[in-house]
């Protein structure tokens, strides 16, 4: 049964004091979830319509709050004990005090969670919160080293997701400063900018043997962090042990968890001191490192909250409308679910998440060892889809397994390389031979 806490409100019904309930999470460390159709006591009441009530209460949000909260919050329905309520989980903002639009930032419009409570903030808090926000440099206000911004890939993410951006998209998305320049978010997500992030791989535990350096940027970071992920689904292979009753298919980390570490690392780096995330990939392990350390006044319990603090709350909502982050906090809790706290090191200056590869297995049977040993699991739905359908086209791949056509290519060069499937004729008129 849910519980009123320092982190959780229950609401039996949409009222009057969504926005003071909104900026109190919003002002407090940890962030938290307000629940809307659940009464004091915890009792499921649900609610009617949530479709329509999800929308007003965006829209609430949107209207009535300031600093803008969009991106550190995530309104969705649920089912609980057989009735649908409504869940909205705020992160904690970098940009504090937040405040009611119409009371303006004052003791009547700012507020602050303690315990079970609102609490309207102090003139010395507000002012304190003040003097830090404006030490707390963001993007968005950042102008952007070039104005000649163009953005025809990030049209078609949003496009891919069935959403259009119309000729206002910049000013909706936050693309531009106060004094209407393209700022620096905008220029990550612009077609062309210098931004590169690099992804190494060492032949053994150290840095002495580089053996591969590939660069992904100077392009929109959505299509970027596209290009890393499909990277490292080549690179997190599958190994194979084979026992007595049972096949074990293994990635070197988790599938989940590794992707998870690459878009937290890409999303939260600090790009303000123009040092892009790092990807490298040694003999043992894989190693991911985002720049800036904790976010200004975020402690490392704070961190590991499921509502955490986005450090770039514009390049966060973003990346959820193109599907890349499902719902704010759930990176964290799906990487916790897999691994502990201890591959996490935090410094000052950076956070890195060091992934150890799953203990090798020798491979025993009539499989063969090679094959077995380097085939991650897109690469045997590949052969498998193909051993089934030999005209299967890349794009027709692409759609059945969910990933981009140049991720589908990179999939089968390593499966042609390692002389598990062959084509057979012409592009267009041949077929693929699983060997």
């Amino acid at each position: 049964m849910l519980q009123e806490s320092n982190r959780i409100e229950l609401k039996e019904k949409l009222n009057d004091k969504l926005e003071k309930e909104i900026c109190a999470f919003l002002n407090n460390r940890e962030g938290g979830t307000l629940y809307i159709g659940v009464a004091d006591d915890g009792t499921v009441v649900g609610v009617e319509d949530a479709d329509l009530l999800q929308k007003k209460i965006a829209e609430r949000i949107r209207d009535n709050i300031l600093p803008s909260a969009l991106g550190l919050y995530d309104v969705t329905s649920q089912e609980t004990d057989g009735k649908t309520i409504i869940k909205v989980v705020v992160s904690s903002g970098v940009e504090k005090p937040y405040y009611i639009k119409d009371k303006g930032m004052s003791s009547a419009g700012c507020f602050i969670r303690v315990g079970t409570t609102v609490q309207p903030m102090s003139t010395a808090m507000i002012d304190e919160l003040y003097s830090k926000r404006l030490r707390n440099q963001t993007l968005r206000n950042i102008t952007s080293p070039r104005q000649d911004l163009t953005f025809s890939q990030l049209k078609i993410y949003y496009e891919e997701r069935g959403l259009a951006l119309n000729d206002k998209f910049a000013s909706t998305l936050e693309l531009l400063t106060p004094e209407g320049k393209y700022n620096y978010v905008g220029y990550l997500l612009a077609d062309e900018n210098g931004v590169s992030i690099k992804v190494a791989k060492y032949a053994g535990n150290d840095k002495v043997d580089l053996i591969e350096n590939e660069e992904y940027g100077y392009c929109s970071l959505i299509k970027a962090a596209h290009r890393v992920l499909d990277k490292f689904e080549i690179e997190n292979v599958t190994r194979t042990k084979i026992t007595g009753k049972e096949r074990i298919d293994r990635n070197l980390v988790g599938r989940v968890p590794l992707r998870e570490a690459i878009i937290n690392a890409i999303v939260h780096n600090d790009y303000t001191r123009e040092i892009p995330p790092v990807f490298e990939i040694f003999s043992d392990r894989i190693e991911i490192t985002s720049d800036g350390g904790l976010v200004y006044g975020q402690s490392e319990d704070d961190f590991f909250s499921f509502a955490s603090m986005p450090r770039n709350r514009e390049l966060m909502r973003v990346f959820k409308d193109v599907g890349l982050v499902e719902h704010l906090g759930s990176g964290m809790s799906r990487i916790l679910k897999e691994y502990d706290k201890s591959i996490f090191h935090i410094s000052p200056r950076s956070i890195k998440v060091v992934f150890p590869f799953e203990e090798e297995q020798k491979v025993t049977g009539k499989v063969d060892s090679k094959v077995a040993s380097n085939l991650n699991i897109t690469q045997n739905r590949i052969v498998e889809i193909m051993r089934d359908n030999p005209q299967i086209t890349i794009s027709e791949l692409s759609k059945i397994i969910g990933m981009s056509n140049s991720g589908i290519k990179k999939n089968i060069a390593k499966l042609k390389e390692d002389g598990v499937i062959e084509r057979v004729g012409s592009d267009k008129s041949g077929s693929w031979k699983v060997k």
